[in-house]
């Protein structure tokens, strides 16, 4: 959700730093700073906003010195501000850091009683007082770190500087990227390849649990429990535009495969096991104000609308009170019936979607709760809503959503936790069956992930169709018009979503032997009326790609093509279903020739009506 780069050798830290943070730009920040140290002191500069008004204060007021790190912050823990800007500081230590740390309050509380005191409102705050804690009985600064890093539950990525041992820089890395660079008596690092593949193309890629100390012009590789680690380096031929993509031809399918990454992140310090619930800590509702609702609107366009869909299944199904779903363009010119025991939420990924504001404008001057599922923090819908649930997806570059997508139905799912427990339609044990559920889903979508290659070649068979029906019931009907609508917007195909049972209803005269139809049809509780369905396809000659569960042959033996996808509680089933249904979208349009990450005629963020 943000870039490192640290830097120890012979020459001016500052310049290779700031280099680097500008390569990492495209990943998308709010504030920058850098931290060196020369003859045991150190300097940091840290601004708000752009990585031009760090470049401006460096100017105004320059730091030297031959070892350094630097950050772009997308905030987290804590609103975009100077004081929230990494490098954070405490007594001689200074660190940078991605991730999320989840254990960072109860880390707090017990270093405030130790007579710490913090100035930002970030969870990385916590490493720095963490480590200076450590240093106070620990044998030396790499093993106070190593104690340090033993007490942290989330991910994270850190460089960690030590103003009494000024030649020593510490990285280490758990659920967040981090690469090293090796140059000659120089040693680089930084969160993306993009950062220092001009300065060195030999590059170690540190694994989980991983830690780097760099000392004396030389480089040791550990386990963070300090096991001896042999870490050949690879040598990367990439051009600077591939780097940036991660060596993934497109924007889209890098995006794709950072779904697992994304949902991570996004439930990352919100699952409160043990209790059946979730922390959710930027919605301002109170216990009462939530268990007051009794009937939400939800409003949202495109990608995020279809989102919405799946979220009416969730909160209706378990939270029990009226759901609707408006398509914001729509919502306030339709006179909607709002009163204050309504809460309006509304969904976008960028959180600057004109229709969506005015929807949530109008619902405000109405008098309702308002809340919002966002991707950008501080973003105009962000900050009218009040109260959000931000989307950890980090950064979407491809038009075309996908992990913005995914990360919407988790959010959404966590709400339906949330509320269900408050307005006690949801007990603790439903709720602990539930969180489970929703724990397995990273690794699950990186088992789907491997549908990469099957897809590609179900691609080539039907890339000349000129017309797809997407078909699905229930919580998979608003995945058939996503998966309709990622092939209209990048292969320019017509395609159409509908629910299963509608096909008779019209759709049913256009199926032939020219049209692919792809049916949703993993087992779940409409699994034998949707078989029916797509008997009913075969009937009429139609080709049907069918998108099931592992291990269910009598689809294999109907189907002319089929996706198997992993099984999973069926709540959950349509963030497994997305990935084929992008995978195909993406192929299609790649065989195509068409531009994938920038589609003729859209925009990523809509900002006007």
């Amino acid at each position: 959700m943000c870039g490192i780069v640290g830097y120890t050798g012979g020459q001016q830290a500052t310049p290779i730093i700031l280099e680097g943070l500008k390569k990492l730009e495209y990943r998308g920040y709010d504030s920058a700073g850098i931290a060196t140290l020369e003859a045991g002191e150190s300097g940091i500069r840290r601004s708000e906003g752009k990585l031009v008004n760090l470049e401006n204060l460096l100017h105004e007021q320059p730091l030297s010195g031959v070892i350094g790190i630097g950050h772009t912050r997308w905030a987290t823990h804590g609103r975009p501000s100077e004081i929230n800007a990494h490098p954070h500081k405490a007594g001689s230590i200074i660190v940078v850091h991605n991730g999320i740390i989840e254990n960072y309050l109860q880390l707090k509380e017990q270093l405030t009683q130790a007579g710490h005191t913090f100035k930002s409102e970030t969870d990385t705050e916590i490493i720095a007082h963490l480590v200076e804690e450590k240093l106070r009985t620990a044998p030396g600064f790499e093993q106070a770190v190593r104690q340090a890093l033993a007490e942290l539950r989330g991910a994270y990525a850190v460089c960690i500087l030590n103003e009494k041992e000024p030649g020593t820089l510490i990285a280490a890395k758990l659920g967040s990227p981090m690469v090293v660079g090796l140059g000659r008596g120089e040693f680089f690092v930084a969160s993306d390849i993009p950062a220092i593949l001009t300065h060195t193309r030999e590059m170690v890629f540190m694994e989980d649990g991983d830690m780097a100390v760099f000392r004396d012009g030389a480089a040791a590789f550990s386990t963070i429990t300090g096991a001896a680690l042999d870490k050949p380096p690879r040598h990367i031929d990439w051009s600077p535009m591939m780097a940036e993509k991660g060596g993934y031809k497109h924007f889209m399918l890098k995006e794709i495969h950072e779904q697992p990454r994304a949902v991570r992140d996004t439930i990352a310090g919100r699952l409160l096991e043990g209790e059946g619930d979730v922390y959710l800590g930027d919605l301002a509702f109170s216990e009462r104000q939530l268990a007051s609702v009794k009937r939400m609107v939800i409003v949202a366009c495109g990608t995020s609308w279809h989102a919405a869909l799946v979220g009416k299944f969730y909160l209706e199904g378990y939270c029990r009170i009226p759901v609707e779903v408006d398509i914001a363009s729509e919502f306030r010119y339709r006179n909607p019936v709002i009163d204050d025991n309504t809460l309006i939420m509304v969904i976008s990924q960028s959180g600057e979607t004109a229709d969506t504001l005015a929807a949530l404008r109008e619902a405000k001057s109405r008098g309702a709760m308002v809340m919002a599922i966002c991707n950008v923090v501080d973003s105009s819908i962000a900050r009218e809503a009040g109260s959000v649930i931000y989307t950890h997806a980090g950064p979407e570059i491809g038009v075309a959503s996908t992990k913005a997508f995914v990360t919407q139905l988790t959010a959404l799912y966590l709400f339906t936790i949330r509320l269900g427990r408050a307005n006690c339609s949801l007990d603790a044990v439903s709720g602990q069956r539930m969180i489970m559920a929703l724990k397995k889903v990273p690794a699950l979508l990186e088992e789907t992930l491997h549908l990469n290659a099957v897809t590609e070649k179900i691609a080539k068979k039907y890339m000349n169709a000129r017309d797809f029906l997407y078909l699905g019931r229930g919580k998979n009907f608003p995945i058939a018009l996503e998966g309709a609508l990622k092939l209209k917007e990048i292969s320019y195909i017509h395609a159409e979503g509908y629910p299963a049972g509608e096909m008779k209803h019209g759709p049913i005269a256009l199926i032939d032997e020219d049209v692919p139809v792809v049916m949703l049809v993993p087992k779940n509780s409409s699994y034998e009326k949707t078989v029916s369905n797509m008997e009913e396809v075969i009937a009429r000659s139609g080709r049907v790609i069918a998108i099931c569960s592992g291990g269910d042959e009598e689809i294999r033996n109907r189907a002319e093509d089929t996706i198997s996808i992993p099984s999973l509680d069926e709540d959950l089933d349509p963030l497994l279903l997305s990935v084929p249904l992008q995978l195909l979208a993406y192929h299609i349009a790649v065989l195509k020739g068409t531009d994938v990450d920038q589609p003729r005629n859209l925009a990523k963020s809509v900002t006007v009506e």
